[in-house]
């Protein structure tokens, strides 16, 4: 009986019996930022956008992650006052938090800027020459700061000697996407195609979501007249990029030469709602409506081309590239337009431009991007596309109207023999 009593009293209760511990779960506030952050880092905005939708409707807009990703979408997207007010909300939900406070302290830094007609400091090549001197002095061997002094270099046209800066980078980063895409259009400002494709598509390995890359390699491909390949990159690149009216602009200029003068005609549509700037994109858009017999729209067209050209001369000393002003000239002589373009130079004998296949010359001018991050956009050349009467393709490499660096363009580029070699798969 002793016993049985020393048992009892020596048995545990079930209840007070430790039981493994269990995963903590995060809160449903955090549930899904680890999606949001993995299709942002893809740059696939539509399925963040609806991730973060559903998302903030779990949460009742309290999941900061989602605002701060959906502000960052929109300031990409443009969208600045939507973007400011998200940054907004979520310096709310959290005020501690930097990055948020960061944010709307840029913007009104830009505000202030605005106010103070600073708009833009472009164009200051001396005095950003002077600081990278002076950052080289102190780190001769600082490959940011070479790549840099490299870009502005191949701005001007200093191929050679960009080329000479790019090889001490290439020692130091092998693998740098913005430094092959820049050699590449120092190859193609060089009118070295073949070259300047090898080095783009080396680029376009290491970086395949860069859309500049994408770009720069479907202006190549234009150049070469290979349409095809040319419709390929600038697509992908407006798949990552797909509110620049340029891009839609050369997209159209492909599928007008694979004579799909309908879905061309959507191109440049789009291309026109985008880019409220660019007159080169109504030229181009009014000489398909006029090769295609529909007049009328050429004619408004190029109107509308007359405003942003009238606009730009009013704002900024520019020169126009003299193929863009031919070609205008011989559409307002087929339009028999009663007034000349303002800035356009009296033609003696213009000659009207009848509609035949053969005589449709579609100009587009396009300034080529380089990636290097601390410049935003290092422009390498520019090119114009024409479909000459005898059928050849030329490139011609000119001054873009927005930066014009030299005062008369340069003379017309043809494909040598081992160039027109690579062209023979997609003609």
């Amino acid at each position: 009986m002793a016993e049985e009593k020393l048992s009892m009293k020596t048995q545990v209760p079930e209840s007070q019996k430790p039981r493994p511990k269990k995963a903590p779960e995060f809160p449903i506030v955090e549930k899904q930022n680890w999606l949001i952050h993995l299709y942002y880092i893809r740059k696939d905005y539509e399925a963040c956008k609806a991730v973060i939708k559903e998302q903030l409707q779990e949460t009742q807009g309290l999941c900061e992650y989602a605002i701060y990703v959906q502000a960052l979408i929109f300031r990409l997207e443009g969208n600045i006052q939507e973007s400011l007010e998200l940054f907004q909300t979520c310096a709310v939900l959290s005020p501690q938090c930097t990055d948020n406070l960061k944010q709307e302290i840029c913007h009104n830094l830009g505000v202030c800027y605005i106010y103070l007609k600073q708009f833009k400091k472009l164009g200051v090549y001396q005095k950003a020459f002077e600081h990278l001197g002076n950052a080289l002095t102190y780190d001769p061997a600082n490959y940011k700061a070479i790549l840099a002094a490299g870009s502005m270099m191949q701005t001007h046209g200093d191929f050679d000697v960009a080329l000479t800066k790019y090889r001490v980078v290439a020692c130091a980063i092998p693998e740098s996407p913005p430094l092959w895409n820049n050699i590449g259009m120092c190859f193609f400002g060089k009118k070295k195609y073949v070259a300047a494709i090898s080095c783009l598509k080396r680029a376009n390995y290491l970086a395949p979501f860069d859309w500049k890359i994408l770009y720069n390699l479907g202006l190549v491909h234009l150049t070469m007249q290979q349409y095809a390949s040319a419709f390929h990159f600038l697509s992908a690149a407006i798949n990552f990029q797909p509110r620049m009216g340029e891009l839609y602009m050369l997209l159209a200029v492909a599928l007008t030469n694979l004579e799909d003068t309908e879905n061309a005609k959507r191109a440049y549509a789009e291309a026109v709602r985008l880019d409220k700037c660019n007159p080169l994109v109504n030229l181009n858009y009014a000489m398909l409506l006029y090769n295609q017999g529909e007049k009328k729209g050429a004619l408004a067209q190029y109107q509308e081309m007359e405003k942003k050209v009238n606009f730009l001369k009013d704002n900024s000393p520019l020169e126009f590239d003299s193929e863009m002003v031919e070609m205008a000239q011989k559409l307002e002589a087929a339009l028999q337009v009663g007034e000349a373009l303002v800035w356009t130079k009296p033609v003696k004998d213009p000659k009207p431009k009848h509609r035949t296949n053969s005589a449709s010359k579609p100009a587009a001018l396009q300034k080529t991007l380089g990636t290097f991050q601390a410049l935003g956009e290092a422009m390498a050349s520019a090119t114009a596309y024409s479909k000459l009467p005898s059928g050849a393709v030329g490139a011609q490499l000119t001054k873009p109207p927005s930066l014009p660096l030299e005062p008369e363009p340069e003379p017309t580029v043809e494909a040598s023999p081992t160039e027109a070699s690579e062209q023979k798969e997609e003609k």
